[in-house]
């Protein structure tokens, strides 16, 4: 199972249709998607998570600092320690989007990757028009491959 979590708005709907998706590829693998209101009991469903997509709203310098607390809460959350992370900034297509060096650096997203227990890898997207879902669905098959 993986897990697509974000806050409020970032677009994670628009990227899976549905609250409960499955990819076939070289194997099914079944994305849950919990929208960011339902961030209190996000928990509740860690149990048989082997990889975690974390959406971030890059045109929307407001969120980040609360996309950052609960991407912070994930990666020290006990049952996910093994689970393989993917973060997505979404929403690269606007023209009032930050650059991912800013991100980078307001949220310290290199001491992150260095202090989790998590392997975690970033990828720069657009739901709306598709841009970087090819690496979306290579980091899934090659994340599910491994722990399959």
């Amino acid at each position: 199972m993986c897990l697509l979590l974000g806050a409020t708005g970032v677009g994670k709907t628009l990227l899976v249709g549905t609250n409960l998706t499955d990819i076939v590829a070289q194997r099914r693998i079944t994305i849950r998607e919990l929208g960011g209101c339902m961030g209190p009991i996000w928990s509740s469903y860690y149990g048989n998570c082997h990889s975690l997509l974390f959406m971030v709203d890059t045109s929307n310098p407001t969120q980040l600092s609360a996309s950052c607390v609960q991407l912070l809460a994930l990666l020290s959350a006990e049952q996910l320690a093994e689970a393989s992370v993917l973060i997505l900034f979404n929403k690269i297509d606007l023209p009032c989007y930050m650059t991912i060096e800013e991100i980078k650096s307001l949220i310290r997203l290199p001491d992150l990757i260095a202090c989790a227990k998590q392997n975690i890898t970033t990828v720069e997207i657009s739901a709306r028009k598709g841009t970087g879902l090819s690496e979306v669905l290579r980091w899934l098959e090659d994340t599910h491959r491994m722990n399959g």
